[in-house]
């Protein structure tokens, strides 16, 4: 057999049990996810990008983007050396050197790459082949009129039965994917947006000998529509409803005793509204014209994850940031991240009036240093300058979220427009991988700005402290199970200039809860907590608490 045509076959049929094996394995690997983020998602959940579901959607948007004009073009490459990312020491470099300077076979990416760990698409193995074909084209036209013989038609021929199998395998699965993909474009909600939904219910009451409630049965419903334009960023738009009548002050005779779900309006409204998007590698920033919180920027390392009361969430202090605003989240390394941002109520931020608007109304300006050196220890510093014009905005004076006494919340009432400098220190431990410990503590340093009377002058200081510890055993009976017990002090005006403001006495937080997975899109949580001295004062009963909360996600 000719020297020509047998290199040629050579080349034939090491093309195509290259170019085969490639494509066969990119068809049967887990396809390629539309997007990296993996931050919180709707009402603090992961969003479940490994979900069966969305496979064969994200199959669809990576091979539509091998379509797209800015996709670099492939160029013809006749030494190895071109090729910036293949080394020596590479497995097929050998293979390659020969099909690249031997036969001239095989294009690269104008960047001068190869990127010989990706999967193949469909538009690379055409160029590919054509590559050959036309090196084949080159060899017949330099050979002699007699260089085809009978032998090199019947190796060909034995070469096309030999892989028959294959190709007609291939053949199949490709035919399949196509009309997956058909039928996918023809139903696919959007090629941008995912959506995806919550739904809770809860039983909840209160018991005591000062209490006079009524067992309540209350929803919620949430849908979140997630969209991506470049498989890095994030704009999610979050509508929120629901019955949830939260127990607190009015209800109970104070704040200590909320949970973490209520929500009341019987029409949907937009609950978090925000873009977040990457800056170089490491960093993020956002922007946040309504609700994401300083909390859904940055770990609160929270030994818990399963806690229903509002208190045993995380360090009351973050809650003094939340609403609109912008922020940005630099990642120094694995280990070390800073957060900033700037954060005011969208009632204040987006109101033009005197006294209101994004730097003269409510806001607060928060910083954290966060170290997580390991997957076993956290720990976080935190700092938030807090303000509130009171008088042009009544019960925003609120330096606790809601979850301490009333004179935690406004040492000088709702009358005085009032300053906060509050820090924060946060820190999570794996004790073994089924048991981890934490806790945090708070301290705000709360300043009388404007003199309304009432006993208090500009100038007056307040002093608010905070702290809990908790024990949770994550995964314990089932993966996604948490059993858990928190103790604390709700936020307590220990020291105030106001005299008649202060907390005299203590009052403790205890709660303990197990939320059970029972699938993968259904838990059960049930809880209970006590307040001990409700309002930090002795003279007050406890108020027990419990609720049994069931959650749904799709």
């Amino acid at each position: 057999m000719p020297t020509l045509w047998r290199s040629a076959l050579h080349l034939v049929s090491f093309f195509v049990l290259a170019q085969w094996m490639g494509l066969t394995a990119a068809v049967a690997e887990t396809p390629l996810p539309l997007s990296t983020e993996a931050q919180a998602a709707p009402s603090e959940t992961p969003i479940p990008l490994a979900d069966s579901r969305l496979n064969s959607l994200d199959q669809i948007l990576h091979y539509s983007n091998e379509r797209l004009p800015n996709n670099p073009s492939i160029g013809q490459v006749t030494s190895i050396s071109q090729l910036r990312d293949v080394q020596p020491t590479d497995w097929a470099f050998q293979s390659l050197q020969s099909l690249v300077e031997r036969y001239g076979c095989i294009a690269g990416y104008p960047d001068g790459t190869y990127r010989g760990n990706r999967a193949m698409t469909r538009f690379e193995f055409a160029a590919g082949v054509n590559a050959c074909l036309d090196r084949i084209n080159e060899l017949i036209a330099a050979a002699t009129a007699n260089a085809l013989t009978r032998e090199d038609l019947l190796v060909i021929q034995r070469l096309q039965e030999e892989f028959a199998a294959e190709l007609a395998t291939l053949r199949g699965r490709v035919d399949a994917l196509e009309a997956r993909t058909a039928e996918l474009e023809a139903n696919q909600f959007s090629t941008t947006t995912k959506l995806f939904g919550e739904v809770d219910f809860g039983i909840v009451d209160s018991f005591g000998r000062s209490q006079d409630t009524n067992t309540t049965l209350g929803g919620r419903a949430i849908l979140s529509l997630d969209t991506s334009f470049t498989g890095r960023d994030l704009l999610r738009t979050k509508f929120e409803a629901g019955n949830f009548v939260n127990f607190t002050r009015d209800i109970t005779g104070t704040d200590m005793t909320a949970h973490d779900f209520g929500t009341n309006a019987s029409t949907f409204f937009i609950s978090s509204l925000f873009y977040r998007f990457p800056i170089g590698s490491r960093s993020t920033a956002y922007i946040i014209p309504v609700g994401l919180a300083a909390h859904d920027m940055t770990a609160t390392l929270s030994p818990v994850t399963a806690a229903q009361s509002a208190f045993a969430q995380r360090n009351p202090i973050y809650r003094q940031s939340d609403g609109g605003g912008a922020g940005v989240d630099f990642r120094f390394s694995d280990a070390v991240s800073l957060t900033l941002a700037y954060h005011g109520p969208p009632s204040s931020i987006s109101n033009p009036l005197p006294g209101q608007g994004l730097f003269n109304g409510y806001h607060a300006a928060f910083g954290q240093l966060t170290f997580l050196p390991s997957d076993r220890f956290g720990l976080a510093l935190t700092y938030i300058r807090y303000y509130s014009p009171g008088p042009n905005e009544p019960g925003q004076i609120n330096l606790t979220g809601g979850t301490g006494s009333q004179f935690a919340q406004a040492p000088f009432g709702d009358e005085t427009a009032t300053s906060a400098h509050s820090v924060g220190i946060q820190s999570s431990f794996r004790l073994t991988r089924g048991m981890v410990l934490g806790g945090w503590a708070g301290y705000s340093r709360a300043r009388a700005e404007t003199s309304p009377g009432f006993g208090v002058s500009r100038g007056d200081t307040a002093d608010v402290w905070n702290w809990a510890v908790g024990l949770a055993f994550p995964d314990l009976g089932r993966a996604g199970n948490e059993l858990g017990f928190m103790f604390g002090m709700p936020p307590r005006a220990a020291g105030n200039d106001v005299r008649n403001r202060v907390d005299r006495d203590v009052s403790y937080h205890i709660e303990a809860f197990y939320r059970l997975h029972i699938t993968d899109n259904i838990w059960i949580a049930p809880a209970a907590y006590v307040i001990l001295n409700p309002e930090h004062n002795n003279n007050n009963d406890p108020i027990y608490m419990g609720l049994v909360r069931t959650h749904f996600n799709f």
